[in-house]
């Protein structure tokens, strides 16, 4: 335990902000993470953090909050609760750890998943609007195998503090990347095909295709999710090889839709072995 602060000073102003403001973490390139398994998971993937700061006082820090102070190689400063609860998330109680790490933002044009003869799938949503809907698509696709997220349009911010919790800390074991539409992403299936691996773009789709269990997926798949919505837009069509469609009542959310998507994907990879 590197440090201690028990009144407010500019650090904790700036962290504050990092909350709610967007712009200000797109500029600094820092977000805050919160909770034990989003923490410790971000230390398991050597995702880069520049400061831990812990609450002082009693009750005593847990286990595996001295731990990771102690091993982490990372700074810590110590504030107390009162300045501490600051940097809690909206309504919840004064934090024991809170995270500051530092963004990526890897450059799809040199994202390059998978290798030939072993294709992994991409998960693409467009225009997400919800934070939590956002880190729950990430985690399903670190949960089936899925090599990258691209986030397209003007969609949430995967760093929003919402987004990362609901992530599970599955945000720091999958690139997730942005792109400003469907040009970007055929240009990005036209790559893979370069490199040798056969893909494809599927969209998934209520309005029409082939159902889920029906398509074939042997080769590199770029999954296209809308938002909630039940069709995707005509340009996103234009640029699909295939439309699929998951059939329910309506209400499945693109989550769940993706978690169900990845599922079948692996399942058929797995039969090919």
């Amino acid at each position: 335990m590197t440090g201690r602060g028990n009144t407010r000073n500019a650090s904790v102003e700036l962290w504050r902000e990092y909350l709610g403001n967007r712009a200000r973490r797109s500029r600094d390139g820092r977000f805050l993470v919160h909770g034990r398994r989003a923490i410790t998971r971000a230390v398991e993937c050597h995702w880069p953090l520049e400061t831990l700061v812990y609450r002082l006082g009693a009750p005593e820090p847990p286990d595996w909050v001295r731990q990771l102070l102690e091993t982490g190689g990372v700074p810590g400063v110590g504030l107390v609760p009162e300045v501490m609860v600051e940097l809690a998330e909206p309504g919840e109680a004064v934090p024991e750890l809170v995270a500051v790490a530092v963004t990526r933002r890897p450059e799809l044009e040199e994202f390059a998943p998978g290798a030939p003869g072993d294709p992994v799938p991409v998960v693409v949503v467009d225009r997400p609007a919800s934070a939590i809907r956002l880190g729950a698509l990430i985690r399903s696709a670190v949960a089936f195998g899925a090599g990258g997220i691209i986030v397209t349009g003007s969609g949430v911010d995967q760093y929003d503090p919402q987004s990362v919790r609901a992530s599970d800390g599955a945000l720091f074991a999958i690139p997730v990347l942005r792109a400003s539409g469907p040009a970007q992403v055929a240009a990005f299936r036209d790559r893979q095909r370069a490199r040798g691996i056969a893909t494809r773009i599927v969209g998934s789709d209520d309005h029409g295709g082939l159902a889920l269990d029906e398509a074939e997926f042997d080769g590199g798949t770029v999954l296209v999710l809308g938002d909630d919505s039940e069709a995707l837009t005509s340009a996103w069509r234009q640029v699909c090889d295939e439309l699929v469609c998951i059939p329910t009542d309506g209400t499945l959310g693109s989550p769940s839709a993706a978690a169900v998507a990845l599922y079948e994907i692996a399942r058929q990879r797995r039969a090919l072995r």
